[in-house]
């Protein structure tokens, strides 16, 4: 087989799992585990057999092998690694560990074989010049290897849930900076001054050699620190690998100064080097100035998407762009492709690196949003345009070529380009914020009522809890005010004032300047995240020298209360009928079926209607308000993997769990995720909520659940359902939860299972003499239940752990509990007919609390 055949064969696998990226990439919010799918698509995907293939290919050239392709053992080697890495794939996202522990052995065991080889390759070639760069690869391997087992360990639910976070960065670190970056590093000692084609810098070998040792020893720094647990220790690693690949690419800046990047693949592979470089700066301050192993855990999920969108697609591209033209066939071929690859390559490298960055900053999440769906689509064109240059490179096999080369347009026509690209990005930002209303600080200003005065008042605010500190700043009438925001809370928090000027909403640990303005009259000032200003994050702005301003004068439209929905909307609505694409929630409860329960549970903000004709925009787990019901037995393991996908922070706190509270259940930052692994130990009806603060708030807008643990008698019944209890304080109408409300206990609706009245529209089903059990639980945020089924005696109540009645004599009419409490009840129905259910706080029943179970013969 020709080498030119064997690399387009094998190229295809890469090319395949890139196509998988980009489908998962759109689709991604449908996906369970999408953040999880996208990186190992990529990583263990698409990079891992480009390095397979490609390092294989310099091994042999740089020490002189030159066997035909395909190499003995290459085909069986690569197809054992996309077995293993398809099986890790498919056990993740099924929950089953057997199966990702068979796919991890797997890919350690190519990895290992591969690396071997390697070694193997070394011993037996006369001594070469540039061997150094198959060393990297070694280490690169090796790191692959132990990285697998860290993987395939941190999957086994059996782990505890510390240990899992501790593997999972040790992962991260083995994976991303020794199998990718030693790789990277090791590759561009030759192919850097190749893919320029000028002459290697004197020193680059040298720098190579005493650079190898430093940064494997960097890589081994930062697993340690991760798996005992210091942020601070994987700090001081991620800096010695900074410090170590500048060492190391540092002759080759005289190569850049010879011979300027100017074609896509330079580019390429630059702007990737650059993106880890500014990684890792990041990560180093970030992890050794980190006040909390909170604040450490926002600068390395940060960190992420630079590392992996900024450094590795990017070097992977550039590198693929030179070296399949290289490789398909003759100089006509090459040509033929090069051109290709060339197409929009200023627009795409700006829209991709600009985007990028706007995409790591502290912007709205609709910016982000919009700005990295614009990324995708520069990243995304690379594939069809790869695909035609392969299809041009074989159609000119053969070709005679003219003399010379193919230079770049001229610079002028690729800086027109790339502003073109630059400007794309700025207005798809421009948009998405004028798209967010909540993001908006423009608006009518107060009138200044004091000539300014030149001079320029500096003040530090920090919070403390829920407050700001100070909470009333005094300015000098016509002074220009600048305070400086630091966040010292333990969650993410932002500061708006009423003359428009904000910050970004920071994470803790980060500060943020805000310039008010001159500052001529009473100003207020608040944080924007729901609730917190009602738990007292409100700051007062005092210009000396004018009359106070009073109330709420200076607030802008959309930084104050939403206007909410009138009593006369809701009447409206509890009278309406749902339209007709309306299904109401089936709560039919199965039994448990096995011991141990992996579930994943991601936030996300979703607009949904909860009652005839209103809806509201919820915080939710898993898209539904209560969230997923989880059934199981006592002594039964539950995992818990907690994906924030949402815009601001949040956690999960679950009653049914008797643990320490303090990692489990911490705040989250936006696309961060947790594991919380605990044994149900008690038998009730425990509900699940956030508990990120207010806590009020963030469960009255959706985020709140059930799960059910059986009584070890628990008897067999004919029918199950579950009614979770809960208020809704209504915002403006396809708004949030309106705080104020919840602060003052006054909800708007009362609700089973997050619709107010939906089983009178779609009623419950029973037959007589049949046997039901109704288990019951009261979410509140604030209010408990009296659950009382109209023209039913109750002959067995169950609550909080313990029977309160029996059959018997006795009967019950009403379950009363208290909010977060628990239980069920069993009756049978005499007759046929409809009965109603509600809560017997009649206020509470009239406000949506209300269903009916139609019984029939």
């Amino acid at each position: 087989m020709k080498r030119s055949s064997w690399h387009l064969r094998a190229g295809s696998v890469v090319l395949g799992w890139l196509v998988a990226l980009v489908m998962a990439a759109i689709a991604h919010p449908y996906i369970a585990l999408s953040n999880w799918l996208l990186i190992h698509l990529l990583g263990l995907g698409a990079a891992s057999n480009a390095i397979l293939i490609w390092s294989r290919h310099f091994a042999d050239a740089l020490l002189r092998r030159s066997p035909d392709p395909p190499y003995p053992g290459q085909v069986i080697r690569l197809l054992a690694f996309n077995i293993g890495a398809v099986t890790v794939i498919t056990g993740m996202l099924g929950g089953w560990w057997p199966v990702v522990l068979a796919g991890g052995v797997l890919v350690a065991a190519v990895a290992a074989v591969h690396a071997g080889d390697l070694m193997r390759f070394l011993r037996a070639a006369l001594p070469a010049r540039f061997s150094i760069t198959v060393h990297y690869y070694v280490a690169a391997a090796a790191c692959l290897a132990v990285g697998a087992g860290l993987g395939v360990a941190m999957a086994n639910s059996a782990l505890p849930g510390i240990l899992a976070e501790r593997f999972r960065t040790a992962h991260a670190v083995l994976n991303l900076f020794g199998w990718v970056g030693l790789t990277v590093l090791g590759t561009l000692v030759t192919l850097w001054p190749t893919m320029l084609r000028t002459r290697m810098a004197d020193g680059v070998e040298r720098a190579a050699r005493r650079g190898l040792p430093a940064l494997v020893l960097s890589v081994a720094v930062a697993v340690a620190g991760a798996i005992l647990g210091s942020s601070r220790v994987v700090g001081v690693g991620a800096l010695s690998f900074l410090t170590a690949v500048g060492f190391v690419l540092w002759p080759h800046i005289d190569e850049v100064r010879r011979k300027r990047p100017a074609d896509f693949p330079t580019l390429s592979v630059l702007c990737g080097v650059v993106w880890l470089a500014g990684s890792l700066g990041y990560l180093s301050v970030g992890l050794l100035t980190a006040p909390n192993s909170m604040a450490a855990a926002t600068v390395t999920a940060a960190a992420g998407p630079a590392l992996l969108a900024g450094f590795l697609v990017q070097v992977l591209f550039g590198s693929l762009a030179y070296l399949i033209p290289m490789v398909v066939g003759g100089r006509a071929s090459a040509l033929a492709a090069t051109a290709e690859l060339e197409r929009g390559a200023p627009w795409r490298l700006s829209v991709a690196n600009f985007g990028l960055l706007i995409c790591v900053l502290p912007v709205p999440n609709l910016v982000r949003v919009a700005v990295s769906a614009l990324v995708l689509v520069a990243y995304g064109a690379f594939l069809p345009l790869l695909v035609r240059a392969v299809w041009l490179a074989q159609r000119n096999t053969g070709v005679r070529s003219t003399p010379g080369r193919l230079d770049p347009p001229p610079l002028r026509q690729r800086l027109g380009i790339a502003a073109a690209g630059f400007g794309v990005v700025i207005l798809t930002a421009a948009a998405g914020v004028a798209a967010d209303p909540a993001t908006l600080g423009i608006g009518s200003a107060p009138t200044v009522t004091a000539a300014p005065t030149g001079h320029t008042t500096e003040v530090r605010v920090r919070v403390d809890g829920m407050r700001y500190v100070p909470d009333t700043i005094t300015v000098p009438a016509g002074d220009r005010l600048r305070i400086t925001f630091h966040n010292t809370g333990t969650d993410r928090h932002d500061l708006v004032l009423a003359n428009g000027a904000r910050t970004d909403r920071v994470a803790p640990g980060v500060t943020a300047v805000l310039d008010a303005g001159v500052i001529g009259s009473d100003l207020a000032g608040w944080c924007s995240i729901a609730g917190h200003r009602q738990m007292g994050m409100t700051l007062t702005i005092k210009a000396i020298g004018t009359p106070p301003v009073s109330g709420h004068e200076h607030e802008l439209p959309g930084h104050g209360p939403d206007p909410s929905l009138t009593a006369t909307d809701i009447a409206r609505s509890l009278g309406g009928r749902p339209g007709p694409g309306f299904a109401a929630r089936d709560l039919k409860l199965s039994a448990a079926e096995t011991a141990e329960h992996r579930v994943t549970l991601t936030v996300s903000e979703v607009e949904r209607e909860v009652s005839p004709g209103i809806t509201q925009r919820l915080w939710t787990f898993g898209g539904s308000a209560p969230g997923p019901t989880l059934r199981g037995r006592v002594g039964d393991v539950f995992e818990i993997t907690l994906i924030n996908d949402g815009t601001i922070g949040h956690s999960i706190d679950f009653h049914a769990g008797s643990l320490a509270p303090d990692r489990p259940m911490r705040t989250i930052e936006p696309g961060a995720q947790l594991v919380y692994r605990f044994t149900a130990t008690r038998a009730g009806v425990w509900l699940y909520h956030c508990a990120t603060m207010p806590m009020s708030v963030h469960i009255a807008n959706g985020m709140f659940g059930a799960v059910v643990i059986d009584p070890p008698d628990l008897s067999t019944v004919d029918r199950e359902y579950l009614m979770v209890q809960s208020e809704f304080y209504l915002g403006a109408d396809g708004g949030e939860v309106d705080a104020d409300k919840v602060a003052a206990d006054t909800p708007d609706l009362v609700v089973f299972n997050g619709y107010a009245q939906q089983y009178d529209h779609a009623p419950l089903t029973a037959r007589v003499g049949e046997r039901v059990r109704i288990w019951v639980l009261a979410a509140g945020p604030n209010r408990g239940s009296a659950f009382h089924v109209v023209g039913g005696q109750f002959d067995t109540v169950w609550a909080e752990g313990a029977y309160r009645l029996r059959p018997g004599a006795g009967g019950s009419q009403t379950l009363g509990l208290f909010p977060a409490q628990g239980g069920f009840v069993e009756l049978s129905f005499p007759e046929p007919g409809n009965y109603p259910f509600v809560s017997h706080a009649m206020v509470d029943a009239e406000r949506g609390a209300h269903g009916v179970i139609a019984v029939g013969n």
